[in-house]
């Protein structure tokens, strides 16, 4: 019980801190819009109809729907770096409860403040030509939480190993960035180039933007903006499973970290 109650603590506390930082909110939001709407519009008349009914801005959409998730979830880890330099942590580390469950507190944080965000972008689709029913944002969701809680213990967990918060802000870019742009959101996986491609193939964000991107523009099938493995079309689930995976690793090398933290 005193575990499950230093999760919802830990979670709790970084969403005050969220609700708090108003400028954090408005950055994190107008970024992707920028994107969206600057760079959807100027490229949009050149590149055309992607597919039959589907436009640049359109397909860009879904992309930086999981572009917010992805970098909000990912650079949430800088928490726990601002913990350590304050003396935080350390005073967490030693209450009775168990160090994964700090661990799991701060991914839950970084999970939920993505997914709020990204929900955001989703309001904006009718402006793009998008249309959400009801159904499709029930099962955008859980994808974005999907993709929120794989990158988000991936950041807790680099940040359970970077001492100062000057360098997470230097090395967190170096990760975030190649993971962004080659993830999909800007282009076709499948179309690109076979050294390009491959690279996206091994960044696990590919697979939670095309997830995103299926749903959003209403392709269910992997014919639609999906990917191919090895030669083999892969579904939304296998999409799924191969993130789900990642995830799991991912939290619980986190979990580890942060039981050998001093």
């Amino acid at each position: 019980m005193n575990n499950l109650r230093g999760v919802y603590t830990i979670w709790y506390r970084d969403m005050i801190r969220f609700g708090k930082d108003r400028v954090r909110i408005i950055g994190s939001v107008f970024m992707p819009l920028l994107f969206l709407f600057v760079f959807g519009s100027g490229l949009g008349a050149q590149m055309g109809m992607l597919r039959p009914g589907i436009n640049f801005s359109q397909f860009l959409f879904p992309g930086i729907i999981g572009m917010t998730v992805l970098m909000n979830s990912f650079m949430s880890g800088v928490s726990v770096v601002w913990d350590r330099e304050f003396g935080f942590l350390k005073e967490v580390l030693v209450a009775p409860i168990n160090r994964a469950s700090v661990a799991v507190g701060k991914t839950l944080g970084a999970t939920t403040v993505a997914i709020i965000q990204g929900a955001v972008i989703l309001l904006f689709a009718p402006l793009i030509g998008v249309s959400l029913s009801p159904g499709t944002v029930a099962m955008l969701l859980p994808s974005m939480f999907l993709l929120a809680l794989a990158m988000g213990s991936f950041g807790v967990l680099l940040a359970t190993r970077i001492k100062t918060i000057e360098a997470f802000q230097a090395i967190m870019p170096m990760l975030t960035f190649p993971m962004i742009f080659l993830s999909g959101v800007f282009f076709s996986v499948e179309d690109a180039p076979t050294w390009m491609s491959i690279l996206s193939k091994i960044n696990p964000a590919t697979y939670g933007v095309t997830i995103i991107r299926q749903i959003a523009l209403g392709g269910m099938s992997e014919t639609t903006f999906g990917l191919s493995l090895f030669g083999h079309p892969l579904s939304l689930w296998n999409n799924a499973g191969i993130l789900a995976a990642f995830g799991a690793i991912m939290i619980l090398l986190a979990m580890r970290s942060f039981g050998s933290q001093e």
